[in-house]
C-alpha cells in the first residue's frame, strides 16, 4: 500500500476511538475537513484539526466488539515510524492538519507496538521540529518506562478503560486485566504528570511543549456505553472516582454500535439518547460542582430519558428552588435548569447594575428562560411558566 491507502484504512480503523479532542459523534465518521482529520476542541478552548490515524491495525487482541480484533477478515497495514513521521510532517507543511492523535492496535506485544508508537512521536518531535499537539495512546500493560516517555513526548495520553469495572470488561475482552494492565498505566501517568505539575523542569526543556510540564493536557480515558450491560450508575461512579484520584481530565462516553464478524454483533446499538445523557451528566460533575451523589437515576441505575440531569435534580430537591436571581450565588445558579456557565457568568455581571425583573431580561443573557422559569423568582416574583412533558433527544 502507499502513504494513502495506508492513511485510509488506519484512518478507518481509528475512527472508533473517541479519546481526542473532539468529544462529538461526528468523530465516528468521515469529517468535512478530509477523511480522517477532524476539528478538536484544545483544553484551553482553542482549537486544532487532527490527523487520527493508528500506527497498525494488525492486532492481537479478540475485544468482542472491535472492528479490529484478532481472527477478523479485514485489511491488515502497518506505518513504520519514519515512514508514518514523514507524512504527518508533509501534511503539516501543506497546512492540512495542526495535530496527531496517534493509536495503535496490540501487535507482537504491547511493549513493541508502544515502542513503535514512541519512535514515530520522537522523529516528529527531535527530527522534524514538530511542537504542536500530540495526543498519544497507552496501550494496555505498557510498562512505566513507556509511560514516561510518553508523557515527555504528548501533550494528552489516554487508556480507554472501556468498561467501568473489572467484571464488566470481562464480558467485552476477557484477555485484558482492568487492573494491571489498565488501571496501572493511569496511575503511573497520574503520578507522573502531577509530580512535574508540582515541580517544572528549571530549563523547561521537554518535547512537546516546553515548559507546561509532562503531558500538560492531562490523560483521558473511553467507555464502550451499552455492550457489558453495565448502568449508568457504574459508568459514571468510576467516571467520577477518576476524576477524583487520578485527576482525570475528561472521559468520553462512545455508544456501542454492532460491528459485523464479531461475537456482539447480533447485540442492539446503544442509544444515541444515552451517550447525550451521560455527557450532560459529566458535565455537571466537571463545570458546575455537583457531585455524584447529587445525580438522580432511575431504579435501574441509569439517567432516564424524559429529562436533563439537572432538571431531575431539581425536581427532586424542592426545597432549594425557587432561585431568586438577583440574589442567589454562582453555585445557586449554576444549579438552575436552563442557566449555563456564560449565562450564569452574565447574570452576575449585568446584576451589579441592576435587577433582572422578567424573563426577557434573563433570555438576554443567554439563559433558556422558558426552561429555567419553573425554578427562579425574578424580584421576588414567579414567572408564568409551563413544565415540558418531554424534552427531545436523537434516538
Amino acid at each position: 500500500m502507499d502513504i494513502g491507502q495506508k492513511l485510509e484504512a488506519l484512518g478507518e480503523s481509528a475512527r472508533y476511538d473517541l479519546c481526542n479532542s473532539c468529544g462529538l459523534r461526528a468523530t465516528r465518521k468521515q469529517d468535512d475537513l478530509g477523511k480522517w482529520i477532524y476539528p478538536a476542541a484544545l483544553p484551553d478552548g482553542g482549537r486544532v484539526r487532527l490527523l487520527k490515524v493508528l500506527q497498525t491495525n494488525a492486532c492481537e487482541k479478540n475485544c468482542y466488539y472491535c472492528a479490529t480484533r484478532a481472527g477478523r477478515d479485514v485489511p491488515r497495514t502497518s506505518f513504520g515510524a519514519e515512514e508514518l513521521a514523514r507524512g504527518f510532517d508533509q501534511m503539516h507543511r501543506a497546512g492540512l492538519v495542526d495535530g496527531l492523535f496517534l493509536s495503535s492496535a496490540v501487535c507482537g506485544s504491547a511493549e513493541r507496538s508502544m515502542d513503535r508508537m514512541i519512535a514515530c512521536v520522537e522523529l516528529l518531535r527531535l527530527r522534524y521540529s514538530f511542537n504542536g499537539y500530540i495526543h498519544l495512546k497507552l496501550l494496555p500493560g505498557v510498562s512505566e518506562a513507556h509511560v514516561e516517555r510518553a508523557v515527555q513526548l504528548a501533550h494528552r495520553v489516554s487508556v480507554n478503560l472501556e468498561a467501568p469495572s473489572a467484571e464488566r470488561l470481562a464480558r467485552i475482552a476477557p484477555h485484558k486485566d482492568f487492573y494491571d494492565e489498565l488501571t496501572r498505566p493511569m496511575r503511573i501517568a497520574h503520578r507522573l504528570i502531577a509530580g512535574s505539575a508540582q515541580a517544572r523542569r528549571p530549563d523547561g526543556a521537554r518535547h512537546g511543549a516546553p515548559g507546561q510540564g509532562l503531558a500538560p493536557a492531562g490523560q483521558t480515558t473511553q467507555f464502550v456505553v451499552g455492550a457489558a450491560g453495565e448502568s449508568d450508575h457504574e459508568i459514571l461512579s468510576t467516571t467520577d472516582r477518576l476524576y477524583r484520584e487520578l485527576d482525570l481530565a475528561r472521559a468520553y462516553f462512545s455508544a456501542f454500535q454492532p460491528v459485523d464478524g464479531t461475537p456482539l454483533d447480533g447485540l442492539p446499538a446503544a442509544p444515541a439518547w444515552r451517550e447525550h445523557r451521560l455527557y450532560q451528566a459529566d458535565w455537571l460533575l466537571r463545570f458546575y460542582g455537583f457531585t455524584f451523589g447529587e445525580l438522580v437515576f432511575d431504579p435501574a441505575g441509569n439517567l432516564p430519558r424524559q429529562a436533563d440531569p439537572k432538571r431531575l435534580y431539581a425536581q427532586a430537591h424542592p426545597e432549594h428552588f425557587p432561585v431568586e436571581i438577583n440574589r442567589a450565588s454562582r453555585g445557586e445558579l449554576l444549579r438552575v435548569p436552563g442557566l449555563g456557565l456564560k449565562s450564569v457568568a452574565r447574570i452576575l455581571r449585568w446584576r451589579r447594575e441592576g435587577m433582572l425583573t422578567d424573563l426577557s431580561d434573563l433570555a438576554k443573557t443567554g439563559a433558556d428562560a422558558r426552561r429555567a422559569a419553573p425554578f427562579i423568582l425574578l424580584a421576588g416574583l414567579r414567572p408564568p411558566h409551563q413544565l415540558p412533558l418531554w424534552e427531545g433527544l436523537p434516538d
